[in-house]
């Protein structure tokens, strides 16, 4: 099964890649893969108020062009002491330019969080990483999975690995920010490790039996 995801962030493709490596007979491709070329269309493809709205748009939106079955996620940080602040936002919490680089965008909103949390105690920085997956094969219901990974914001970035919020995301269990953790082991406790599990259970759920 040839499976798009609707991804260009390098990263992310690499992570999912990796999650997704023991599912038979499946070839996971991204944008460029499929010869889409990257399109303006697809900043707006984002606007909605929950995960799993944004998660079906970006679905649909790369489905109908590549004509491949699509899985899209929409993954962002849960803030409890700034009422779940960044949220949905989480890719463009900082005030920077359009068109900042990845990299500078990441650094730029971990600035901005913590600096929004200055002073906050450490047993009020709770948080949680949230996925939301959506797989859209164009016929038949959207599936919609969803994967969470709780933990705290440190109070300042610690390890060189990962992406987005992970030099703050500390997890509680296992006494490490999520870029302090390898990748496997990263994968194994993440939002998006979850989310993207079920949907390697699904897959294998469909594969045909030998």
């Amino acid at each position: 099964m040839k499976l798009l995801v609707a991804t260009r962030s390098r990263h992310k493709l690499e992570e999912i890649r990796r999650i997704l490596a023991d599912v038979p007979g499946l070839w996971l491709v991204g944008p460029e893969d499929a010869g889409l070329p990257p399109d303006p269309a697809e900043e707006g493809l984002e606007p909605h108020e929950s995960f799993e709205q944004n998660a079906r748009s970006k679905a649909r939106w790369f489905r109908e062009r590549s004509r491949l079955p699509t899985v899209a996620d929409d993954s962002g940080l849960e803030v409890d002491a700034l009422g779940g602040d960044p949220g949905v936002r989480s890719k463009r919490f900082a005030p920077v330019a359009e068109g900042t680089p990845p990299d500078e965008l990441d650094r730029a909103n971990n600035l901005h969080l913590l600096r929004l949390l200055e002073g906050t105690p450490v047993s009020q920085r709770t948080a949680r990483y949230v996925c939301v997956l959506a797989l859209d094969e164009g016929e038949g219901e959207v599936v919609i999975l969803r994967g969470e990974a709780a933990g705290r914001v440190a109070e300042g970035p610690r390890g060189d690995g990962g992406f987005g919020y992970d030099p703050l995301f500390f997890d509680v269990e296992a006494g490490r920010t999520f870029a302090e953790l390898p990748p496997d082991e990263k994968n194994a406790r993440s939002h998006r490790g979850r989310a993207f599990r079920k949907l390697a259970e699904l897959l294998r759920e469909r594969a045909p039996k030998a």
